[in-house]
This record gives C-alpha cells, structure tokens and sequence, in this order.
C-alpha cells in the first residue's frame, strides 16, 4: 500500500472501471482483499467502479436445478429458464455478497444492474459457427449507455457495483458478458482505467508454449493479435482494445488470484498486461476534475463503444 500511494496520487479524481470475475469470486480471502483495495482506492480519492460477472455461481446453481450448462463458441447457450438463474445468482447473491464485503469498510457500495435506470441497453447477440448465425438464446451486446446513474453515485462519494444484466429495446432482459459491460461502461464515464481481474497473469506471447506474459502493447498491436486469441482471453482483450479506443487511458488484465492484485497495480512497474492508445494521450492531470453530469441516449463519438464478445 506504501509503494501504491505515490501512482494513486497521479489518479486522484479519476474514475477507474474494475471488472472483478475468475477464481477470485469463490476465494473468501481474495474477495475481503479485493473489498479493501476498492475502498482504499475511493480514500486515496479515486473514483471505483466495480463491474462484475458470476460464471462459476451461476453454474453452481444451474446443476442445483439440473438444468444445463453449455457454450457455443465460448458463448453460454441462455435460455429463458438460464436467464432467471443468471439473473437471480448476478443481482441476488453475487452483487449482493460484493456490496457487503465493501460496506464492512463503510456506507459506500451501492448495487444496481444494467437495468436500473437504463444503464445498458443490449440488442440480440448471435454466435457465428462456421460462418453461420447461431441463436443462442438471451445473450446481449450493450448497444447503448446512460451512465447519469452510475455518475451521480460517484459524485456522492458511493461505490457503484454494477452486474451485466441489460434489458433491450424490445423489453426483454439479455445476459451480457461482464467483460463487454465493463469496457462499456469505462468508455462512457470517460474512465481513466479499465483494470480486468482474471485467473492468469496477463496477455502471454505464445500462449500455450509460453508463459511470459506481454506487458505494454498498443491498440493498434493488440488488434493485430485478436484473431489468433483463445476464447477465454478474447472477451477480455476485445474489451480492453475497445476501451482504449473509446477514450480510456489505459487498460489493463490483472491476475485476479494474487492478494492485492489491484493495489499492486498502482505500485509502480506494469503487472498483468497493459493496453494504450496508438496515439498520445493527456496527462492524468488535465483529465482530473469533478465527476460530470449523466447525459442520456445512445453512446456516441468518443464515448462509442461497439461490443462483439459474449456472455457470462
């Protein structure tokens, strides 16, 4: 925390969008850890919000009630009876434990979902199996963004705790992948930092013959690698290209099983895998400032975010 404090002063009044998933969301010791970096952060004077998904509870509860289980294209097949359980397990138990955990520390966490206030808007997502649409059921893309919400709990000094769960045009409600939602999100607050805690250590080389992991690559290099990338990493690498490239100043893959991964994240050295502009970017300190106004609509110029990952 010591050697953190130095780079969290560089970010004070910035908004950092953390998506938490992987094994970190069963370990109780990873999870009270994760709880007290967020409130740290929000006492160092940043802006957290928290994104989150629930693969392995929502699988969890699925064989409870026998129900299957199966992907397309790392993609969950999301029925209307899966839909109930993604929905039931995000906002009912998984949130819910995550607001907790924080609220131990103070009266910060606030959840919501997608839904709340129109948050996210999804359309219809279709796997592509050879060069077919595949329909999958109730999985969503996020087609637009109101992020007035999620602003004004932060100019309240709240932590919003957000599950990917959107509801479309047509009024029904669609699983999204918390990585695409997160990314989303981090582009229409204007984040300063996407920060996905997963199970490896980052973007490794020559995955699976290696395992030295690629610090720093830009936009325009990461674009080039997503064709060739495994399924498990492609949502979260598809996100973090599409947060840069909406105006986030960085982005960046942690290892979620590493106590204190996100603190040490801001204590110096790159850890995990760090995604930047191909461009030049502000400095932190003409970015500063106090957490505007909402605004609502469509996302649109810088805020644009186009989505092509998949659900939880």
């Amino acid at each position: 925390m010591l050697e953190a404090l130095p780079w969290l002063e560089r970010f004070r009044g910035s908004t950092v969008v953390i998506k938490f998933g992987g094994n970190a969301m069963v370990d109780a010791e990873l999870k009270a850890a994760f709880a007290q970096d967020v409130v740290f952060l929000r006492y160092a004077g940043l802006h957290p919000v928290v994104v989150h998904g629930g693969g392995p509870q929502i699988n969890a509860q699925l064989d409870r009630l026998g129900l299957e289980s199966s992907f397309t294209n790392g993609l969950r097949v999301t029925t209307p009876e899966t839909m109930d359980v993604v929905r039931m397990v995000l906002a009912g138990q998984v949130q819910r434990e995550l607001v907790g955990l924080v609220n131990e520390h103070g009266p910060f966490a606030v959840g919501l979902t997608g839904e709340d206030a129109r948050t996210m808007t999804a359309v219809k997502r279709f796997a592509v199996v050879d060069g077919e649409q595949v329909d999958i059921g109730l999985v969503g893309d996020v087609a637009a963004i109101d992020p007035s919400l999620v602003r004004a709990l932060l100019a309240d000094g709240r932590v919003p705790v957000v599950s990917s769960i959107a509801r479309g045009a047509d009024g029904q409600v669609y699983n999204v992948n918390a990585d695409t939602a997160a990314a989303a999100l981090a582009g229409a607050l204007g984040a300063e930092m996407l920060m996905m805690l997963t199970d490896v250590a980052g973007l490794y080389r020559e995955w699976p013959t290696s395992d030295e992991v690629i610090r720093r690559l830009t936009a325009g290099e990461l674009a080039e690698l997503i064709p060739g990338l495994a399924s498990g990493m492609l949502p979260k690498m598809e996100g973090c290209l599409r947060a840069v490239r909406s105006g986030v100043r960085s982005a960046r893959v942690l290892d979620g099983r590493v106590r204190h991964g996100l603190l040490r994240a801001f204590a110096g050295p790159v850890v995990g895998t760090e995604v930047v502009p191909d461009g030049p970017v502000e400095p932190v300190a003409e970015r500063r400032g106090p957490v505007p106004a909402g605004r609502s609509g469509p996302v649109r110029g810088a805020d644009r975010v186009l989505v092509a990952a998949g659900a939880t």
